[in-house]
């Protein structure tokens, strides 16, 4: 069951989203070639808790850190380690900040240093893709609609969407009902109405969208080795349409 927030519910959400904006931007400002995703990850912690909130992921179905920090191949749920990033990486930065009750979630791509332009093409159409994808919602389409939207732009771009992972929604549980698949066929799933609240999130890669577990065996990265990126934001369907709660 899809749960409708209240307008208060989302105001708070808001706040949360805000939140999980400003600690993403100042910790994105922080990688550079020389740092370790752990370093990363216990920047955002401190940052959260400053803040008065709490880090989401962490503790959620047993992961030990506030961010997943997933370079290169990895796609997603990388764990944070002593890994130093090197010149020419490209980092996933995926967080969550619980706020008065309710969560928010968002995730970005990012250079270290000097990348190769295959890399900056790979991460500017993800982002792309958010956006096209949140610029289609609207109460009365369904998420069949969102999803195509996004593969369609994707694919006509020579790279392959996820289809093993997907959005969620989310609220005072941090994955709620519906799942926000980056695929799909025009009028299928659910109709999008005014109070939900959820995440969409394109995960790319640059080749084959299959996907195996990573090395640290809880996150995942591409079958094949290529390249991936992912995006992320916190979407509240409001009477005056989408609104975007990590900004």
């Amino acid at each position: 069951m899809i749960k409708i927030k209240t307008e208060e519910e989302i105001k708070i959400m808001g706040e949360a989203g805000r939140i999980l904006a400003e600690v993403m931007k100042k910790v994105s400002e922080m990688v550079k070639p020389g740092i370790t995703t752990e370093e990363l990850d216990r920047a955002a912690e401190a940052l959260i808790l400053s803040y008065g909130a709490k880090p989401s992921f962490k503790g959620f179905n047993g992961f030990p850190a506030t961010l997943c920090t997933s370079v290169n191949e990895e796609l997603v749920h990388c764990i944070p380690s002593g890994r130093v990033l090197m010149e020419g990486d490209i980092i996933s930065l995926d967080g969550g900040a619980h706020y008065k009750g309710y969560h928010s979630d968002m995730a970005v791509t990012l250079p270290v240093g000097k990348i190769s332009p295959e890399a900056s093409r790979l991460i500017k159409i993800t982002k792309k893709a958010l956006k096209r994808g949140i610029s289609k919602i609207r109460p009365g389409i369904t998420f069949g609609d969102v999803g195509n939207t996004i593969q369609r732009f994707v694919e006509s771009q020579g790279y392959g969407v996820v289809r093993d992972l997907c959005g969620h929604g989310i609220g005072e549980n941090l994955h709620e009902e519906p799942e926000v698949a980056n695929y799909g066929r025009r009028n299928t799933g659910d109709i999008i109405k005014k109070g939900m609240v959820f995440c969409i999130e394109p995960m790319v890669a640059q080749g084959d969208y299959h996907i195996v577990k990573a090395k640290d065996g809880y996150g995942y990265q591409t079958k094949d080795g290529s390249l991936s990126a992912h995006f992320e934001h916190t979407i509240a369907i409001t009477k005056n349409g989408p609104m975007v709660l990590t900004e």
